[in-house]
């Protein structure tokens, strides 16, 4: 991956500034996903999905979303369905293995199992890349994503079951892996083939192992 700087950057800690110094904001294009899910919180909050309830729940959410404007946020232009496809499958065994894992620490080892908060500076400066990074390790049982360092792309995490200097290596491991998998498919094609070129290397050094 390219190197990054880890000085405050304009582009992510000004919100792209105009040069009058006005922050840019979401358009209502590019918001209305954000409009969509308050009116489905909306609805689920009050059990009730009747027009009624959704068009006054749609009100509050334009209130919401114009009191509290969002800068927009930056795709790469970039989409591999396949990538997509694989992820989600991994995901998928990833949730039913954790689910596992956490059970049986539960029942096997209950008080006894050790956790850690861990930071994991990723490689990525896309702040969509990071936000979704954080929410796939939330979605898993096991982590929980507790902070973020926007400036330096870090996330600081609660880790279960990790209590020694390599699980905590072996976390950070998993959690950048996640971070390759989201950047195979949906990150710009720079950081695409960057990480092409940085997994080479390492897929090479397995196969020459005995």
């Amino acid at each position: 991956m390219p190197n990054k700087n880890l000085a405050p950057r304009d582009q992510r800690i000004d919100d792209a500034l105009d040069t009058a110094g006005v922050r840019h904001r979401a358009t209502l294009k590019q918001e209305w996903p954000l409009l969509l899910l308050l009116v489905f919180v909306w609805g689920a909050l009050w059990q009730d999905f009747s027009p009624g309830n959704l068009i006054f729940g749609a009100i509050i959410a334009l209130v919401i979303v114009n009191l509290f404007p969002l800068p927009p946020v930056v795709l790469s232009g970039r989409l591999n369905l396949w990538y997509c496809v694989k992820l989600f499958v991994w995901f998928l065994g990833q949730v039913i293995a954790a689910s596992v894992h956490v059970a049986w620490l539960a029942v096997v080892r209950g008080k006894q199992t050790r956790s850690s908060v861990i930071a994991v500076p990723l490689r990525t400066d896309s702040d969509l890349i990071v936000m979704t990074v954080g929410h796939v390790l939330t979605l898993i049982p096991g982590s929980f994503v507790l902070d973020v360092d926007r400036s330096s792309s870090t996330l600081y995490l609660h880790y279960i079951d990790v209590d020694s200097a390599r699980e905590v290596e072996k976390a950070r491991e998993n959690i950048r892996d996640i971070e390759r998998r989201l950047i195979m498919a949906i990150g710009s094609q720079d950081e695409y083939e960057a990480i092409k070129n940085e997994c080479s290397p390492r897929v090479r050094r397995k196969k020459e192992q005995p």
